[in-house]
């Protein structure tokens, strides 16, 4: 048995060795000269993405395999695909794009939503060896211009309309408005036509997908150099300029085909689920790229945790289709745990098959780890990343040694990450004490090398603060065993008469009180202390109480665990809080309102009235 320690120490004092041996797990064209040159993975190495997520599969006998199931609730339809079949759907979509003049190293736009195509759209692209850009579908049309103009592609691929439970999105008036805004023109649109409301196409410009796809010729894979561009993912809420991630071919497959094993525990044939979007870098790694890198079947759900058709829908999917990983946000879980907070809805479905939970992309507040772990009496791993990592900096590497759990923490680096936390000066935080969280350079493979045409905002957002390490903008300590505790964006720490306090601290607390689904902590301007906390509050589901009552219990509590320093006096009991379509709070923009200064309404806010309704909530 290898032990989490062994395998990280290797990691990091012999990573060419490590990672040489994780290069082993994909197909090389050209097998790189060594791992990594200062700069660069995989140096003199080429292979091609798709290659390795689809046709080696096929190739090795696995073509009946189903490689991807499609389940959308919204249209009531379900569909599974082999991957004989995903490759030939891949080949002539790839094939489409070649007869519209896209080859290596051109840019496309994929601007879709949770269908089969949007899948096949991005690994067509990487057998070309075209850089894809998935904007996240129905995006206002200001900033699907400026991503257009930034990423300047060749051709556009969108559909008609996404589908929400309650309303119909209407895609192609919404790229139309953008193309008008836009300065770069692509030379073709192709356009996938939904039957629940097809779009009036632009002659000349605009090509039926179905039709282009069915007369074109297959594309085979066109090997590329470990270190040419596989995608550009925008960073979510950008201001300015747009801040393009950038992903390469050869780090990107090697470790996200060793974090499936690995981290995840999951193994060629098993079902893995990833519920999130394509738009977004879970859906580009965990949806897409990963579990088919892997040889698993993966599934793309097109519904919500909650309201298609209740807070059943996660159980249904995963006792459908014998899921054995999922992983979600915990946004997601606090969804059904507000709608369902006795789970009765999981006691309806055979849940047998599902041997983990992965939750990333909000820190997992302690109560909700208890229920879900209670509730599905599985391991229950929280772990933490970001869309400029790709991948897990910090996890219970469950492939390699199943480490305890501490409530609260993502458990240890990954290995491949050599985190520190780092204090103003520079220097390494004491065990317990709290500082910047950053990785020691060089980042491990998968990791972006840089911003697209942006060089030098990638070295000043991520490398100039702390010479020789990338800060990843989140605040948090290493405990005495080694665990990792992040406590939320470094704007998210308050100073309270001089008393630097953690929001994620106070939300900590908050989670416990057994009446709240969520919440959020904004630091608010006081003139005697300089900073107050203010706690926004959702109640479950059922909890018809006096919101005097919550404010006065939720404060003791307060009081009680962190002590009268925090000055913890408001909470406000509001319907909803305010979150992007990925599923993080807004609290800098709720910083914003109960700053009463000017804000802008982030591109990615799942819904705006929510604003109106914190705005409303936090009056005085």
């Amino acid at each position: 048995m290898r032990s989490y320690e062994s395998v990280y120490r290797q990691s990091i004092e012999a990573p060419e060795e490590f990672w040489r041996e994780a290069a082993r797990g994909v197909d090389w064209d050209v097998e790189p000269e060594r791992a990594h040159d200062g700069g660069r993975w995989f140096p003199g190495g080429r292979l091609n993405t798709c290659h390795n997520a689809v046709d080696r599969h096929v190739a090795a006998g696995r073509g009946d395999q189903d490689a991807l199931i499609y389940d959308s609730p919204v249209t009531g339809s379900a569909r599974r695909y082999t991957y004989r079949e995903l490759l030939g759907l891949v080949s002539r979509t790839a094939g489409m794009l070649r007869g519209l003049g896209v080859g290596t190293g051109d840019t496309v736009v994929i601007y879709m939503p949770m269908v089969p195509e949007a899948v096949v759209a991005m690994l067509a692209c990487a057998r070309l060896g075209a850089v894809h850009s998935v904007v996240f579908g129905g995006f206002a049309a200001s900033e699907l211009a400026v991503r257009i103009d930034h990423a300047r592609p060749k051709v556009v691929l969108s559909a008609s309309c996404g589908i929400e439970p309650s309303r119909l999105v209407e895609y192609k008036p919404l790229l139309d408005a953008a193309l008008e805004r836009a300065s770069h023109r692509p030379a073709h649109c192709v356009i996938l036509q939904r039957e629940q409301h097809p779009a009036d196409l632009t002659e000349g410009r605009d090509l039926d997908w179905e039709s282009a796809v069915r007369d074109a010729e297959p594309a085979g894979c066109v090997s590329v150099a470990a270190t040419d561009p596989l995608y550009i993912l925008y960073t979510s809420g950008t201001t300015g300029a747009p801040k393009g991630v950038v992903r390469d071919n050869g780090g990107h497959a090697v470790a996200l085909h060793w974090s499936m094993a690995n981290v995840y525990g999951a193994a060629p044939g098993e079902v893995y689920w990833a519920a999130s979007d394509v738009g977004w870098v879970v859906g580009h790694s965990y949806i897409v790229y990963a579990p088919l890198l892997a040889g698993c079947t993966t599934v793309l759900y097109e519904g919500k945790p909650v309201g298609t058709p209740d807070p059943g829908a996660f159980w249904r999917v995963v006792s459908t289709y014998g899921v054995r990983t999922l992983f979600t946000a915990p946004t997601a879980f606090r969804a059904i745990k507000k709608e369902d907070p006795s789970g009765s809805f999981a006691k309806k479905w055979d849940l047998s098959s599902l041997r983990y939970l992965f939750l990333a992309g909000e820190r997992l507040d302690p109560d909700t780890y208890h229920w879900a772990s209670a509730l599905l009496g599985i391991p229950v791993i929280d772990h933490w990343w970001q869309t400029e990592t790709g991948w897990p900096m910090a996890a219970n590497c469950v492939g390699i040694e199943e480490l305890p759990v501490k409530p609260g923490s993502p458990t240890k680096p990954v290995p491949g990450w050599d985190m520190r936390v780092l204090d103003d000066d520079g220097n390494e935080c004491p065990p317990g004490v709290e500082g910047a969280v950053t990785v020691r350079l060089p980042l491990p493979p998968g990791c972006l090398p840089t911003l697209y045409r942006d060089d030098d905002r990638f070295t000043e957002a991520y490398l100039s603060r702390y010479p020789g390490h990338y800060l990843t903008g989140d605040g948090g300590r290493i405990d005495e065993d080694g665990y990792l505790f992040v406590m939320g964006r470094i704007d998210d720490v308050i100073n309270v008469a001089g008393h630097r306090l953690s929001t994620g601290a106070i939300e900590e607390v908050l989670a416990d009180h057994p009446d709240v689904a969520e919440s959020a902590v904004i630091g608010v301007t006081d003139e005697l202390k300089g900073q107050l906390p203010v706690g926004l509050v959702v109640l479950k589901a059922g909890a018809e109480r006096d919101p005097a009552d919550v404010e006065r219990e939720l404060t003791s509590l307060v009081r009680e665990r962190i002590g009268p320093v925090a000055a913890f006096r408001r909470a406000v009991v509001v319907s909803r809080l305010p979150k992007t379509r990925s599923g993080k709070i807004l609290r800098g923009t709720m910083r914003d309102i109960a700053a009463g200064t000017p804000y802008r309404v982030p591109s990615t806010i799942e819904d705006p009235a929510a604003l109106t309704e914190i705005t409303d909530a936090l009056k005085g």
